[in-house]
């Protein structure tokens, strides 16, 4: 059962709800206290959020139950980096690289909290110039007052940060790359801040300057503004040096068009030469970086396309580059680690920077990416797992916990037998029968259903879903499940027994021969069953409804339409409607 949580955790991971994945990974970590993996899943989980502190204490949980695991590590020094503790991030990723010299997520992670402890100690002291902006209940007035920043605050995380903020205005620094607390500044100080334009496609467009390039041009217009007299109208002439910087930016840019051209040919080593000319020309650009790692993707040179990505996201980082283009080459990096995965058998690695490009940047085709490569980690998974006589004995043992009764064990090597074997449909019959014993009737429709496609003319299967339906009081449904079983099996006894008891439990229904509670909760529960729900909004529907109560001869019309009367009878099991 904890298993079935963390597979709940790590999809809602995935889709994005983190909120939902720390939930799940909760109640895992309730069923399963010493499992270091999931203190490692709900510490990414959190990290994700930006709530360094609580995913900082369940990567010091993972690290304390499993010390030889590379991993923790790797979660301890990104709680760490997340609230600027850089030397404790350094420390961290090293102590992982001692385990594992070779993991590329830790030393991806070492050279960012390098590279942040390095902009630390040579960026000059704030005092801070942002104090007073942050200050006081009007920080939250004026977030309040503004139809944008309005929305922000229903975001827990985005609250979670401004309060971040104002308890340390220096927090700041950790997140200037989320554009909601770029936008509330320029709230607060009553400045326009513009955000970054979307995405492009691979190679990187030359249609616009980069974002350093037109700070860059920004920063030097406005020098040339303050030098300029007041009664002077014409610009004044570059010097040698400026010139100097422009030409070679623009030959740069001249290059990188030649690269993309001959990217599009096809030329690849051509393509090459131009970027690499572009970086020699201009190293300020990590876009140059970003396309000749594209090349060697295509080319199948992944070592060196992984080298390019990694000194694009350092260099990016020294530029204080657009975050996009950071998460750009992650998920450059991630698909590399994915094409090498295919040899190594080992996909935890792309997986770890497609996230880590996702907290850049949540880009749906990163995202499509992260999901792809989990999927296929799970799959090989399986394959490696998969023993067929193993999942049998798995299978038996459940069996014998079955009948002791102890449904809980049997559950778990039923379980492992579908591991072994999740092709099998009657282990997920035996697992749906323990469910329904155990009361967990959501887990025990699913292995039902799932045994029905496996083998749809597994009668068992049929019988195990019915009864789930009837304990849940969906009558109707669980008619149609045994109805459909015995077109398998059609003296199948249990089947008939089923079609009986749902007879009965209907036309109590229909004669209203049901107490008001019970009818209370049977209505309450339909009109949460989306069918109903469509049956009630269908207009036709409704004047069916009236001619029953208000026109005798159109009502015997209707009871000869089967579709009509199949509805009818719907809505008479679900203690809807009543026919008198």
């Amino acid at each position: 059962m904890a298993e079935e949580s963390k597979a709940k955790g790590n999809a809602a991971f995935s889709s994005g709800d983190f909120d939902a994945a720390i939930r799940h990974f909760s109640d895992a970590i309730s069923l399963s206290p010493n499992n270091h993996v999931l203190y490692s899943n709900r510490s990414a989980a959190y990290a994700s959020l930006h709530k360094y502190s609580e995913a900082l204490t369940d990567a010091k949980k993972t690290v304390e139950l499993k010390p030889d695991w590379s991993k923790g590590y790797s979660r301890l020094g990104a709680a760490h980096l997340g609230l600027g503790q850089h030397d404790d991030a350094i420390a961290a990723y090293k102590k992982g690289l001692e385990i594992d010299p070779n993991n590329e997520p830790l030393k991806s992670g070492l050279a960012d909290a390098r590279a942040a402890a390095s902009r630390s100690r040579s960026a000059p002291p704030m005092g801070n110039p942002f104090g007073d902006a942050f200050s006081g209940p009007e920080m939250w007035a004026r977030l309040t007052a503004d139809p944008t920043t309005r929305a922000y605050l229903q975001q827990p995380d985005f609250v979670k940060m401004m309060q971040d903020i104002q308890k340390n205005p220096n927090n700041l620094n950790l997140y200037m790359q989320d554009q909601r607390i770029m936008q509330a500044l320029g709230v607060l100080l009553n400045l326009k801040i513009r955000t970054p334009n979307e995405d492009t496609d691979m190679p990187e467009s030359s249609s616009s300057p980069p974002p350093a390039e037109r700070k860059r041009a920004a920063e030097a217009e406005q020098a040339k503004e303050e030098k300029r007299p007041q009664n002077e109208t014409e610009p004044i002439e570059l010097t040698g040096e400026e010139k100097e910087l422009k030409d070679r930016k623009a030959q740069a840019q001249r290059e990188k068009e030649a690269g993309n051209a001959a990217y599009k040919k096809k030329d690849f080593d051509a393509a090459i030469q131009h970027y690499s000319k572009a970086m020699e020309l201009d190293d300020e650009d990590i876009s140059y970086l970003t396309n000749r790692a594209a090349v060697y993707l295509e080319m199948g040179k992944f070592e060196e396309c992984i080298k390019d990505c990694d000194k694009a996201v350092e260099r990016g980082r020294e530029l204080r580059s657009d975050y996009k283009m950071i998460a750009r080459a992650l998920t450059r990096k991630g698909t590399a680690l994915v094409k090498m995965a295919k040899c190594s058998k080992d996909y935890e690695p792309a997986i770890e920077t497609f996230q880590k490009a996702l907290t850049e940047h949540r880009n749906p085709d990163t995202l499509k990416k992260l999901n792809d490569a989990e999927k296929a980690k799970k799959e090989l998974e399986q394959q490696e797992y998969f023993d067929p006589k193993l999942a049998d004995e798995e299978r038996e043992k459940g069996n014998d916990f079955f009948k002791q009764p102890n449904y809980p064990e049997a559950v778990k090597h039923y379980t492992e037998s579908l591991r072994r074997n999740p092709k099998d449909p009657r282990t997920y019959s035996n697992r749906a029968a323990c469910y329904t014993k155990l009361g967990a009737m959501p887990e025990g429709l699913k292995d039902a259903d799932i045994c029905i496609e496996l083998d749809p003319t597994f009668v068992k299967g049929y019988t195990r879903k019915g009864a789930i339906q009837f304990f849940m009081k969906e009558y109707d449904k669980a008619l149609e499940t045994y109805q459909e079983g015995l077109k398998h099996d059609s003296n199948n006894q249990e089947l008939l027994d089923g079609i009986r008891r749902c007879v009965e439990q209907i036309n109590k229904a229909s004669r209203g021969d049901i107490s008001p509670e019970e009818l209370k909760e049977r209505q309450a529960k339909a009109m949460q069953d989306p069918e109903i729900q469509n049956i009630l909004q269908d207009p036709i529907m409704r004047q069916v409804l009236v001619d029953f109560q208000e026109n005798p001869k159109a009502a015997q019309e209707h009871t000869k339409n089967p579709m009509v009367m199949n509805k009818i009878q719907k809505l008479v099991s679900a203690g809807i409607v009543q026919l008198r």
